[in-house]
């Protein structure tokens, strides 16, 4: 019977697992302090908090999985037990009564991957369970929702200019949709991070923990600096807050939750129901595509390791394509018929 027990869609954190022992958590040996074993030398070797919640999270469920059943230690962890956990996430229902999706089921199981390959290299156990476990194929899905330039536009002229917080937003949607960067990469932003002379922004510790330089549009630095003329002086309440982007209390930089709450409400005004920040980085990769920039351009852009990630646009470009359609296909080369009347 398929699984619908409520579950929380909150990303644990590892100060959660700390606080939340399951199992015999005493023994060093048992999945729990293995696992928090296994954080600390993450940790050690400068790996991303986001790895490393994402990691503690999915591997902690697992855990909460096997102690129900019995299992408590990582050498009862065998391939019929990972297989088992496989078929439990393919019949787990959500609220909704929806399934996982295969990429939610692999972003689950990927965890456990990387965790029991590393128990077998450190000798705590004898084999790795989870060697040939085959995840469930990725489904190719093109982006929901792809922003045309006219929508954008309508999007950012909706920021009150006579407001600080109008201000502020404007320039914050100018930059994501000139740059493409990620809402994570916005918050770790530093007033210097912007040149405006060279026209670029530097990315320090971007996703990957990899460091990138991309080039800003005049537009966008226009309203960068006018932001920071004119809004983060008066808001500021911390002098040595080094953060671009400021709550309007001026306390603390945005974080990347902030961002998201800034960004969708002018989204839904704008009649887009669903995503956030990421839409300005699709449309950005999009309208540059289809205005004859070249992938691997983009992929440099969007900072992707591999140019596969960066061809998904290549298939929501359709401008190119339709040019070449019609170009091309002789049904379009034939005088056009007049219908019967």
């Amino acid at each position: 019977m398929a699984n619908r027990k409520p579950r929380s869609n909150r990303l644990l954190t590892v100060d959660d697992i700390y606080r939340q022992p399951i199992g015999p958590a005493h023994d060093p040996k048992s999945l729990y302090a293995l696992l928090l074993r296994f954080v600390r030398w993450r940790r050690e070797r400068h790996w991303s908090e986001t790895t490393l919640k994402v990691q503690t999270h999915h591997s902690y469920r697992f855990i909460c999985w096997a102690t129900e059943r019995g299992i408590g230690y990582a050498a009862e962890v065998t391939r019929p037990v990972l297989e088992s956990y496989q078929r439990y996430l393919y019949q787990y229902r959500k609220l909704n009564g929806e399934p996982l999706t295969s990429r939610t089921q692999r972003t689950t199981l990927q965890p456990l991957q990387v965790w029991f390959s590393w128990l077998a290299k450190q000798g705590i156990i004898l084999a790795n369970p989870a060697a040939d476990l085959e995840l469930p194929r990725l489904e190719k899905r093109l982006p929901r929702t792809i922003l045309s330039v006219e929508q954008v536009e309508e999007i950012v002229n909706l920021c009150d200019l006579s407001t600080l917080q109008g201000i502020r937003d404007r320039a914050l949607l100018e930059l994501l949709w000139s740059t493409g960067i990620r809402r994570g990469e916005v918050a770790n932003l530093e007033i210097y991070s912007a040149d405006f002379n060279r026209k670029i922004l530097t990315i320090v510790q971007g996703k990957g923990k990899e460091d990138r330089v991309v080039p800003v549009g005049e537009r966008a630095l226009r309203w960068l600096n006018r932001y920071l003329q004119q809004v983060r002086p008066d808001i500021l309440a911390v002098p040595d807050c080094r953060a671009l982007f400021l709550t309007m209390d001026g306390l603390a930089g945005l974080t990347a939750n902030g961002i998201t709450l800034a960004v969708v409400p002018y989204l839904r005004a704008a009649g887009i129901e669903k995503g956030s920040c990421h839409l300005f980085r699709h449309a950005m990769a999009t309208q540059m595509l289809e205005n004859g920039a070249d992938l691997r351009w983009i992929q440099a852009m969007l900072g992707h390791r591999s140019v596969e990630s960066t061809q998904i646009y290549t298939q929501v470009s359709i401008r190119a394509l339709q040019a070449v359609h019609g170009s091309t296909h002789p049904a379009e080369q034939r005088e056009e018929e007049k219908p019967d009347r």
